[in-house]
């Protein structure tokens, strides 16, 4: 249609693990519907922009963040009015990062950006509230099927941090003999000769994701799956 008036977003949602918590990444939005509230870093997708640039971009100009995992996540537009001041449509995407990893800092297009945890989380201008709802879904779901986790661990950890991540993830709790027992049978995690303590517990091994080893194990038909009963 010669009159159709839509304007096509990115949204991006990005998960980050710290102090045993959930964290995403929000900006206090600079132009727009809600000075001055916090919304999930995005923006409007150029005429000669693919989407994947335009998210990498609008991370980059609000959040100063560049990231190695980011996928499309789902697409907001069934609510004509999610945007108040003309219709939108918004393809979202979820990232993973390790908060040590990055030094956030707002650019040109924010005012301020934070981590916020998400439990703490209850109302966001737009949709956004509904967005991060998804993509907690898809994270608790990928979980299963895919080793994401290590993306938001440190290099080095011990075994507890793992289950803990896990543990935090998914908001239950897990069999740790069987999660250890299934997770070391993968063959992707290396022992280090380090021990780090845990607690007033005994101090634990630390072990390292070995990625190389998991690719090769992909590429050969290897299927990382785990099953929380």
């Amino acid at each position: 249609m010669k009159d159709q008036n839509i304007k096509l977003a990115v949204d991006a949602v990005v998960f980050g693990y710290k102090d045993d918590g959930l964290f995403v990444l929000l900006v206090k939005q600079k132009y727009g519907p809600f000075i001055n509230q916090w919304v999930l870093p995005g923006g409007f997708v150029k005429h000669d922009e693919a989407l994947i640039d335009a998210v990498y971009r609008e991370l980059l100009e609000e959040t100063n963040v560049e990231l190695d995992y980011l996928e499309q996540l789902y697409t907001f537009g069934d609510d004509i009015k999610r945007d108040p001041r003309f219709r939108v449509v918004s393809v979202a995407y979820l990232g993973l990062v390790n908060p040590k990893r990055v030094s956030i800092k707002p650019d040109t297009d924010a005012l301020d950006v934070a981590w916020f945890r998400v439990d703490n989380i209850e109302i966001l201008p737009f949709d956004h509230k509904l967005i991060i709802d998804k993509g907690i879904e898809r994270l608790q779901s990928k979980l299963n099927y895919k080793p994401i986790g290590f993306d938001l661990l440190d290099d080095e950890f011990v075994f507890s941090d793992l289950e803990n991540l896990y543990r935090t993830i998914l908001c239950r709790d897990i069999d740790r003999r069987n999660f250890r027992k299934k997770i070391l049978s993968f063959g992707i995690l290396e022992e280090t000769k380090k021990v780090k303590s845990v607690g007033s517990g005994r101090p634990g091994k630390v072990y390292t994701f070995n990625k190389v080893k998991y690719k090769e194990l992909e590429e050969s038909g290897f299927v990382f799956e785990i099953k929380f009963a």
